[in-house]
């Protein structure tokens, strides 16, 4: 990536490198709490019977995925507190109904492939897909209720309702964008803070009301995920048109094959002549070639680079935001390490 970026990644190893040495707090790492969730997500009880109501559930839970969310959520409990099981309940709930959200989403995308496997309407039918998200949502509302400190749950649920709906609001615009000539930056920045950035921010926020934090704690962790979430959306809109087809796990080029308006292609219209217009705008063609002249058009106006700029302004903020959380010390370190890990993806 561009020097702008690699600047950000040497200023976030040199926080890393002198965070918290001499620690006398209980501190997980990133690896202790994912075998914590990997264990949780395992032992969700899902019945038999329907079949075809669960086994798309279990087929989408079991294969894993990158599970940010309720990593996010474990790692900001373990901000202001030296136990984090209090914490799985929420996590849990999170990964739940972020999973649901990729049921749906692939329907409406018509994405075939999702974690290098076939998506669960394309192994099923869009039927199967459809209940089985709408199934996911309750289990979601369940594994959160159950799991959670009765002193906590009002504020739990007021934050994770907040973040399910707008969730939906940023998929509605998302899906209002594809039939808009042009879309403004600022819009698309709105859409995806909606879509995918407060998800991140109230898991995080979650975790640190099962921690205990105050509300001013909670403001500031919210804040970092936005920003961090901003970030890891439009990293995630780069990777789909220069990600590496064997590991990023999707099908490469899917936005621009459905039309999406993402950041590189808004900033490519912004700063392209008629001819460009009207290149980035055909639809004919099959799939290869619109993404080759699309890509080639990207080159030309150096759209790759204002995406890593962005990229690297974002995680700016956060790393900011998360070196001033009210009275986190050094108990941040496993959390930057981790929001750090997450910009060096490949996924």
């Amino acid at each position: 990536m561009g020097s702008q970026w690699a600047h950000y990644q040497y200023i976030a190893s040199l926080k890393i490198t002198n965070a918290g040495k001499q620690s006398n707090f209980n501190m997980y790492t990133n690896s202790q709490v994912q075998d914590i969730i990997e264990k949780k997500v395992a032992e969700i009880y899902l019945p038999d019977q329907p079949s075809l109501l669960y086994k798309p559930v279990e087929y989408i839970l079991e294969d894993g995925g990158k599970r940010i969310r309720p990593t996010l959520t474990m790692l900001a409990a373990n901000l202001y507190s030296d136990t984090i099981d209090q914490a799985i309940g929420s996590a849990l709930a999170v990964e739940v109904f972020h999973n649901f959200t990729l049921l749906h989403d692939d329907i409406m995308d018509k994405a075939l492939v999702r974690r290098s496997r076939a998506t669960v309407h394309r192994k099923w039918n869009e039927n199967v897909a459809i209940l089985s998200g709408d199934a996911m949502v309750i289990l979601a509302y369940h594994l959160l209720c159950e799991g959670t400190k009765a002193e906590h749950l009002s504020e739990m649920l007021k934050v994770f309702n907040l973040a399910a709906i707008e969730v939906c609001e940023g998929q509605q615009y998302d899906m209002d964008f594809e039939t808009r000539g042009e879309v403004p930056i600022g819009e698309y920045i709105d859409m995806i803070r909606l879509k995918t950035a407060v998800l991140m921010a109230a898991a995080l926020e979650m975790g640190a009301i099962a921690g205990g934090a105050e509300m001013r704690q909670r403001k500031a962790i919210y804040e970092f995920g936005i920003n961090l979430g901003l970030a890891f959306q439009i990293q995630d809109d780069l990777l789909d048109t220069y990600g590496n087809p064997e590991t990023f796990g999707k099908q490469i080029g899917g936005d621009i094959a459905v039309g999406k308006k993402t950041f590189l292609f808004i900033t490519a219209l912004s700063k392209a002549d008629k001819l460009q217009t009207a290149e980035l705008k055909r639809m004919d063609g099959t799939v290869e070639e619109r993404f080759r002249r699309t890509r080639d058009i990207y080159d030309q106006l150096g759209v790759k680079e204002e995406a890593e700029k962005a990229i690297a302004e974002y995680f700016r903020k956060a790393l900011s935001v998360l070196e001033g959380c009210p009275d986190s010390g050094d108990r941040s370190q496993p959390l930057l390490e981790y929001a750090h890990s997450l910009m060096q993806r490949e996924k």
